[in-house]
């Protein structure tokens, strides 16, 4: 039986890395966008920090009004984020944990130690048609504090297997895979990603319970060399060669 198609989220954050490096507004991130959808993206992710350091609050405005596919808006769980969220209304939010000096997402986002404030957070966001992800740790427990918490979504870290090798990364994947395949029959929808790449990409595509897999830094300094149209189409093709192979074992 054929499986359920793979959604490819791209996140343009670091087009705006790069045009803030200089100032002005080239390179402009809401024309990545839109070239990543052209070239096979289901969606489009873009991170808001706290300290605005790629994408600004203008970005986020005129992703949600200039592009035709949904919009995923990451951010911290903070008043000043959902608020944004609740003016611009995104398709959909992905809570990540957030530290100022950290240089990316670092890992999962405690849903266990934070359940009070994240459940009132998610109540709101959901009460204005918001679906919302948590971006947590492939862990059964972190799993069941997202479902108590009222999250529509989980999008597992897959750092950890992407920057590990050999044994390591074979335990890093077979953990995913199981905390996907809890996520599904706990009633959650499952989504992945952080470090994904050509050579990572294939085994996390083929779990069955994962649906969306979100991509961002390695597609963009891709995309410096080989270009972005050329870099999207490519990842959508491992992703579906992966599905595809499963389907017919």
């Amino acid at each position: 039986m054929s499986k359920r198609f793979l959604r490819l989220g791209v996140n343009i954050d670091h087009v705006a890395t790069v045009r803030n490096s200089r100032g002005g507004e080239h390179p402009d991130p809401i024309r990545a966008a839109q070239k990543a959808i052209e070239a096979g993206a289901d969606g489009i992710t873009a991170h808001l920090r706290e300290d605005r350091r790629h994408i600004k609050d203008r970005d986020i405005k005129r992703l949600k009004d200039l592009i035709n596919k949904p919009l995923n808006f990451e951010m911290a769980a903070t008043h000043e984020m959902i608020g944004i969220a609740l003016d611009v209304k995104p398709n959909a939010v992905c809570i990540v944990p957030e530290k100022r000096e950290e240089q990316t997402t670092e890992g999962g986002l405690d849903v266990r130690a934070n359940r009070t404030l994240l459940a009132k957070f998610v109540e709101r966001l959901s009460g204005s048609d918001i679906r919302v992800s948590l971006f947590i740790e492939p862990c059964s427990k972190q799993i069941d504090a997202a479902k108590d918490v009222g999250a529509a979504v989980v999008e597992l870290h897959t750092g950890r297997y992407c920057d590990a090798s050999g044994n390591p990364q074979r335990e890093e994947l077979e953990r995913i895979e199981q905390a996907a395949v809890y996520a599904v029959n706990v009633g959650l929808e499952c989504h992945a990603g952080h470090g994904l790449t050509y050579e990572t990409v294939r085994p996390i595509a083929s779990i069955d319970s994962v649906v969306e897999l979100n991509i961002g830094h390695f597609l963009m300094g891709e995309a410096m060399i080989t270009g972005l149209e050329y870099a999207v189409s490519k990842m959508r093709m491992l992703m579906d060669e992966a599905r595809s192979r499963k389907d017919a074992t």
